[in-house]
């Protein structure tokens, strides 16, 4: 019989969905550590705040002398010499999506919000519209809502609502991550290609989502994107009620009356007007889930338009981090073409007439490969300077299997818009400083630290 658990480690704790459980844990009374390699703000300093020993690097010794539990973050493997000490002291271990799945999901309603773009910002929307309608639900986003303060909570009613990545379970379970979360609503907001490093193409990762509609309840919902074919073919063999929610005039909730102004967005479905102040047709169709969400749920239609033209975003979606000099320096976690572009689009609504340059470190597992070789200069191109880093931890990949970022500067400037490969931040300071003139917009995309340039490019324009 396994021994209560009071005692909780995790390795990754600064992972968004693993900082948020370790701080949801540590609110309920348990003593919580953790160690990550990577350990920058916001996730650092919100762990700081909530008390909780962050270790830097993977050691045998951050591992506590007692401890009763080890979350095993994804980003983990074999040989990691933390990991290592958890097997030889034989310690009970358990993957993030087992921990929720255990200790959190079972016997609530669960609603699990998927798909390749959109996932925190829908399942920030649908937490904040359920908990401005007073049902206080227990959530978990793998970001920092500011409207929630925090990436999860255990909440005081039957309601959970997920974020639900595709993306393999841990190094000893290579199923997705969705596919514990025991779920009666499935939200798809898209599919596309992604997670190289896993899935070897598309069908691969449709599979997975095929399997998440296979384990919906008869007496569930399914909201997909009426717009992408992707979706459709992955619930054509669901017993579950699917709506579908999009610009088509035959989809079941369908979006209309689109405008877009500096403040935000507005929309109509079903007959009702909403207003957002978030930007762009990706946030519209975001926005649009999570009302039909809510809409299937009967929350009052009043509420639901209250909570989203008050709702105030997640961190690091086009968050504006600065302004020196008149020049604005936005964070954006964008790391996929579509949302590149999409994010880029959004900008010029916001920003009509100012001059946009675009700053893109090849980070993630399908950036840092030649997968998006030619989607990428066609996304960066929407900007009117580009720059771009180096491809992080280049030594992993195969040459013939690696971005090439000066082909894609050059392809970029084939189209007459300057665009550099600077290789280090130190470089891209430099190259910056000289350019940006007031009145322009720098939106970096990275999902990660990037070194601390958002800060480090505010300190530069404001010494110029």
């Amino acid at each position: 019989m396994q021994k209560p658990v009071h005692r909780i480690h995790f390795l990754g704790i600064c992972g968004t969905a693993m900082g948020a459980v370790a701080a949801a844990f540590r609110e309920l009374g348990f003593i919580v550590t953790g160690s990550d390699a990577n350990i920058y703000p916001p996730m650092s300093t919100f762990l700081e705040e909530k008390g909780i020993k962050i270790s830097s690097g993977f050691r045998p010794e951050n591992i506590p002398s007692e401890v009763d539990l080890v979350i095993v973050g994804n980003a983990l493997y074999r040989g990691n010499p933390e990991l290592e000490a958890v097997l030889n002291r034989r310690l009970p271990y358990r993957s993030l999506p087992e921990t929720l799945k255990d200790f959190f999901l079972q016997g609530r309603t669960n609603i699990v919000v998927t798909g390749t773009h959109g996932k925190t910002t829908t399942t920030a929307l649908i937490t904040w519209i359920f908990r401005e309608a007073g049902c206080d639900p227990g959530f978990l986003i793998g970001g920092i809502a500011r409207d929630l303060a925090q990436g999860a909570a255990l909440g005081g009613s039957n309601y959970f609502i997920l974020e639900g990545d595709e993306y393999d379970t841990a190094f000893f379970d290579k199923r997705s991550k969705f596919l514990h979360y025991l779920p009666e609503t499935v939200v798809i907001n898209n599919i596309e290609f992604d997670h190289a490093d896993i899935f070897p193409n598309l069908d691969e990762i449709k599979l997975s989502f095929r399997r998440l509609v296979n384990i919906v309840p008869g007496r569930g919902y399914i909201f997909i994107n009426a717009d992408d074919p992707n979706c459709a073919e992955v619930v054509t063999k669901s017993l579950s009620q699917v709506f579908t929610v999009g610009l088509k005039e035959d989809a079941t909730h369908r979006i209309t009356s689109i405008r877009y102004r500096s403040g935000g967005s507005e929309f109509v479905l079903r007959d009702h007007h909403f207003q957002s102040p978030l930007i762009g047709e990706f946030n519209v169709r975001n926005a649009a889930m999570a009302v039909s969400v809510a809409l299937a749920y009967r929350l009052p239609i009043e509420g639901i338009q209250s909570a989203l033209v008050r709702f105030a975003g997640v961190a690091r979606r086009q968050e504006l981090r600065g302004e020196v000099n008149g020049i604005k320096v936005i964070d954006d976690f964008g790391h996929h073409p579509t949302a590149i572009r999409e994010t880029l689009v959004a900008l010029r609504h916001r920003y009509p007439g100012h001059k946009i340059w675009a700053i893109f470190e090849p980070r993630s597992n399908t950036t840092r490969r030649a997968i998006f070789q030619t989607a990428l200069p066609e996304a960066l191109r929407l900007a009117d300077g580009v720059i771009l880093a180096r491809v992080a931890r280049p030594d992993q990949l195969p040459t013939d299997d690696r971005l090439d970022p000066e082909r894609v500067v050059k392809t970029i400037q084939a189209c007459g818009i300057p665009a550099f490969y600077e290789p280090y931040v130190e470089d891209i300071l430099n190259r910056v400083k000289p350019l940006a003139r007031p009145g322009d917009i720098i939106v970096v995309f990275s999902n990660g630290g990037f070194e601390g340039i958002h800060q480090r490019l505010l300190t530069e324009l404001a010494a110029a």
